[in-house]
């Protein structure tokens, strides 16, 4: 019963990390990478669809990237959906491909990604937190309904302790590795 739990725990808390992760990709650091613009949403057909199911997206050079639309009817719209994004970047467009350049980013905006960055793992330690808090809750229902005994609440609990720094650990390798790409000039 306790094993269920933490497993299940262990799930949402692996999920939390997983969109970490997918959040922190999209976080512009010296280089390019086509995770910046994959999620960006187009207007295709009267529906938001994002910018990775209507163009190959490529790295020709370290500080550009290539999009390259399966439609070329789709290039005026995905050209406005990155010039509306909050990415700062101005598309180039040759009527085939649209090509981004990433300008160097100044140490002033590199102070601003990194407390971006600590705000999303401060959001994603908060998610740990409730996830121990709501197995805790189940532990102690178990044991006032009597289903398991005080020493194995508390062996429950500390297991869901050990999992929980377990995965706070990692969330901030994660910090540390992102916030060093971002600093790297």
């Amino acid at each position: 019963m306790i094993k269920d739990l933490l497993k299940d725990a262990e799930t949402r808390m692996t999920g939390a990390i997983h969109v970490l992760e997918s959040d922190l990709t999209a976080i512009r650091t010296g280089r390019a990478n086509p995770a910046l613009v994959e999620k960006i949403h187009v207007e295709y057909y009267g529906m938001e669809t994002p910018l990775m199911q209507l163009a190959s997206i490529s790295v020709p050079e370290p500080r550009a990237l290539l999009i390259k639309p399966f439609d070329k009817s789709t290039l005026k719209a995905i050209e406005k959906a990155i010039q509306s994004s909050d990415l700062g970047l101005t598309p180039n467009n040759d009527g085939q491909s649209i090509r981004l350049n990433l300008p160097p980013l100044t140490e002033d905006r590199r102070r601003e990604l990194v407390k971006h960055v600590h705000h999303r793992l401060e959001e994603t330690r908060v998610a740990l937190r409730n996830i121990r808090r709501d197995a805790m809750k189940d532990i102690k229902d178990f044991e006032n309904e009597k289903m398991i005994s005080e020493d194995d609440r508390k062996r429950g609990e500390d297991e869901m302790q050990k999992l929980t720094d377990r995965f706070t650990g990692e969330v901030d390798k994660i910090g540390q590795r992102k916030e060093q790409e971002i600093m790297e000039v």
